[in-house]
């Protein structure tokens, strides 16, 4: 690793915080007596420092705490708990498994009140969870030794909704769930209209769509809906029949049908989201030893059974020099320098966090999945004098997301080098054609066959939106463009009362400062609803080559977008390679939380 710059070559905010910062700051991530973000920082650096050998820690200490002041931003999670006396995790994301059961253990998942409790654990915990539901028989199927039918999925999903509501979480944030079901299980159509009522407040829902589902949407035929009921159910299931495969073939549906089902839903309240399955596990790095079948709540992390991540965002406007003038540039020698030490820091969390349950550990140290990005791309975009929505900002966006896969995966094998790959680590399977791993530079290919990779993954796109706040004086969220230049942000207080604030954005507040407040916007300040739905889409797919788990992302769309064309988005996204979509029209069951002014 190359050494600390000296601070010379650091270039700090120039522009005093505004107040929605520190009160963001103080409510959800200072702890004690401290009251800025330095000093969340050295919390921070000092208790992820403490796993490194003794005569060390010093030394990591002033480079983990010098990575923070430089941009690196860890999850909301770490910098709320790390090095507190709070009993929470310090991992944001999480997916638990859910069985075709009441209790125990059946086909190796928990039963629905077994996995509800590990739930409530996680979520009290501080932890956020993705299930997917796929395993519970559909509404109407018989229950084994009784005379009763099963009232399916989504009347499940309502039980472990109000436990999320009922459940404290550790810390100021409310608990946060995604529901997945497969678009072949026979209740796929209750699962897409479960939040017509606006019910389901605490879940996000995804669809999980497979390559054979999307080939029937474009050839115009039909599908099977299908569930594989436990061995030891042993009945018939009515209006079923069992095929050769064990799974019960419930009725066929016309495909395209189906589809439209879940763009009008989309459509009129934003969900259910997509998560395009088969392609997630063909380019997964582990699918030589895990499938997965959901994600966590936010969508950027696709992970198996009691899979889980730790997660950290890099502010890129802070590697921006000379903002807005024709000699602007990106610094990626700084950004790969920070990339380096994020990396062992996230490393670092999964020896240090408190753990809700056995099984996550046990997970987590076997893979030791970490989920390193980026947040304020929109604004790093507007610094560098780039539009978002043309080739030019796309192409640095590629370049950046490159600098950060290859950094970061040399960061590992490193990493392995000094302390062994990760335990399930497997050279060829790892390096399979077809997955993420396969498409690495050669170079990274060959160290990691010689010396192993001590993280399964690496690369995760979050949303970081109150840690950007928090941190970042409020840079565009993630991969987004700024939602507006200046606007009012609903936030909810512990008491769970609702405040609304104003907010300006970073970028926006910089070019003021520098050129004064009456100077006209140059052409390529463009906010969220300036962008097409075309374009914000594009920006994922140039990024999503790089970014070995996934992207969260919300393509907004304004309220008289034609449903044609927002059905056509998301056979664009497929057609494009992405992992997911979701969208955002503004509709009256969602409500609002960000209003421009």
């Amino acid at each position: 690793m190359s050494a600390v710059p000296s601070p010379a070559s650091r270039e700090p905010f120039p522009l005093p915080p505004q107040p929605v910062s520190g009160e963001v700051l103080r409510e959800k991530y200072a702890r004690g007596t401290e009251a800025t973000a330095h000093d969340v920082r050295l919390r921070v650096a000092r208790a992820l420092a403490a796993v490194e050998a003794p005569d060390a820690r010093a030394r990591w200490e002033a480079r983990f705490l010098d990575a923070q002041e430089r941009g690196f931003i860890p999850a909301g999670r770490i910098d709320s708990a790390a090095g507190t006396e709070l009993a929470a995790t310090l991992i944001n994301c999480f997916v638990q498994p859910v069985g075709d059961s009441v209790t125990g253990i059946v086909d190796g998942r928990p039963g629905i009140y077994t996995a509800l409790a590990e739930a409530a654990e996680t979520l009290r915990r501080g932890g956020g969870v993705g299930y997917d539901f796929s395993a519970i028989r559909p509404e109407g199927a018989w229950v084994k030794g009784t005379d009763s039918r099963a009232s399916g999925p989504v009347s499940y999903m309502r039980v472990f909704d109000r436990s999320c509501e009922t459940v404290g979480s550790a810390g100021s944030r409310r608990g946060a769930q995604m529901g997945v079901l497969r678009c072949d299980h026979p209740d796929i159509e209750r699962f897409i209209h479960a939040k017509d009522d606006g019910s389901l407040s605490s879940f996000n829902l995804s669809v999980a769509v497979t390559d054979a589902f999307m080939g029937a949407v474009e050839a115009d035929g039909e599908v099977e809906l299908v569930h594989r009921a436990s061995p030891s159910d042993g009945v018939k299931q009515p209006g079923a029949h069992q095929r050769d495969d064990g799974l019960w073939a419930y009725r066929k549906v016309r495909a395209r049908a189906l589809w439209e089902q879940v763009m009008r839903s989309t459509y009129d309240h934003a969900e259910p989201g997509i998560l395009f399955v088969d392609r997630i596990n063909r380019d997964n790095n582990l699918a030589y030893c895990e499938r997965i079948e959901a994600t966590n709540p936010c969508g950027e992390q696709p992970l198996p059974a009691y899979g889980s991540c730790c997660l950290g965002s890099l502010d890129l406007t802070r590697f921006v020099r000379s903002p807005f003038e024709t000699r602007c540039a990106f610094d990626f020698q700084a950004f790969g320098e920070v990339v380096d030490v994020s990396v062992r820091m996230l490393d670092n969390v999964l020896d240090v966090t408190p753990w809700p349950l056995a099984a996550q550990q046990r997970e987590a140290q076997a893979k030791r999945r970490v989920g390193l990005g980026f947040t304020g791309l929109g604004d790093a975009l507007l610094m560098l004098r780039l539009r978002y929505d043309t080739e030019a900002a796309r192409a640095m966006a590629s370049r950046i997301a490159e600098r950060l896969r290859d950094r970061a995966y040399a960061a590992s094998v490193e990493l392995a080098r000094e302390r062994g790959a990760f335990p399930l680590f497997d050279a060829a399977g790892y390096l399979a054609a077809g997955n993420f791993a396969s498409r690495l530079p050669d170079k990274l290919k060959g160290d990691i066959r010689r010396d192993g990779i001590r993280n399964s993954h690496l690369l995760s796109i979050a949303p970081a939106g109150t840690i950007s706040i928090a941190f970042a004086d409020n840079v565009s969220n993630g991969i987004e463009p700024a939602f507006s230049w200046a606007y009012t942000r609903r936030r909810r207080l512990p008491d769970g009362s609702l405040r609304d604030c104003a907010v300006k954005d970073h970028a926006y507040r910089l070019y003021r400062a520098m050129h004064g407040e009456a100077s006209a916007l140059p052409e390529w300040f463009v906010a969220a609803l300036d962008i097409s739905a075309e374009s914000q889409l594009a920006m994922v797919a140039a990024v999503a080559p790089y970014i070995d788990a996934s992207i969260s992302k919300t393509v907004n769309v304004p309220a008289g977008y034609p449903f044609t064309d927002f059905e056509g988005l998301y056979l664009a996204a497929w057609q494009a390679g992405v992992k997911g979509i979701a969208t955002y029209r503004p509709n009256p069951v969602t409500g609002v939380v960000l209003r421009g002014p």
